[in-house]
């Protein structure tokens, strides 16, 4: 019997433009992020007084931060107001048939089972997103803690609190700068995911991201 699929709108416009919005905001920061952490010595072949090159690059880490923090306040927004494949719950992993799909998928990926086949949605990207999620309120209180101290807006100075409890200024950016790398490291998986699940069910993950549909075997 040949194989019957189904379109299903799952990504809404605000997750889509949620999505493209984060990218773009990474991007920006980690660029920014690591020429603040290590500045290259050959964009100071001037002498100070004629340049402020740096003070523009952090200009633009800070003012990408503030994008980023609304960005993903407005998602937040939306895990409550959206549909089904958009809302909290998808992400909350409260029922055991939840926790096998994510045995189910990781064993597809690795190659070592061929159950968990991606729906729309799946338990194991809504654990995926969650992690994901603790990691950026992480770099949201870190970053905006050091940058507390520099700054006389009242947004910042919300999180000052953080520099003491951690230590010091020292170690919050060795944090900030350490938990960074997740990001990278999540875009490739995530990127190589994409591109695996499009090959092997063709269900729309690459367009769908674009267009918000999916096709999606029908039961």
């Amino acid at each position: 019997m040949p194989r019957l699929f189904e379109e299903v709108y799952v990504y809404e416009a605000p997750v889509r433009a949620f999505h493209w919005i984060n990218v773009l905001c990474v991007l920006t920061l980690m660029t920014t992020g690591l020429i603040i952490g290590n500045p290259p010595v050959f964009l100071a072949h001037n002498e100070a007084a004629f340049g402020y090159w740096f003070g523009t690059v952090r200009f633009i880490h800070f003012a990408t931060a503030y994008i980023f923090v609304c960005n993903i306040a407005l998602r937040v927004y939306w895990a409550f107001r959206g549909n089904r494949f958009a809302r909290w719950s998808h992400y909350l992993l409260l029922r055991g048939e939840q926790w096998r799909e994510v045995r189910a998928i990781l064993a597809r990926y690795l190659l070592i089972g061929r159950g968990g086949q991606s729906t729309a949605s799946n338990a194991l990207a809504g654990l995926t997103y969650l992690l994901m999620f603790a990691v950026v309120i992480f770099m949201i209180v870190s970053g905006f803690g050091m940058y507390a101290a520099m700054s006389d807006s009242w947004f910042p100075r919300l999180f000052a609190w953080i520099v003491p409890l951690m230590g010091g200024d020292a170690k919050v950016q060795l944090w900030h700068h350490a938990a960074a790398w997740v990001f990278p490291v999540f875009a490739v998986l995530h990127v190589y995911l994409v591109y695996f699940n499009e090959r092997a069910q063709r269900g729309g993950f690459i367009s769908g991201i674009v267009s918000g549909w999916r096709r999606v075997e029908s039961p």
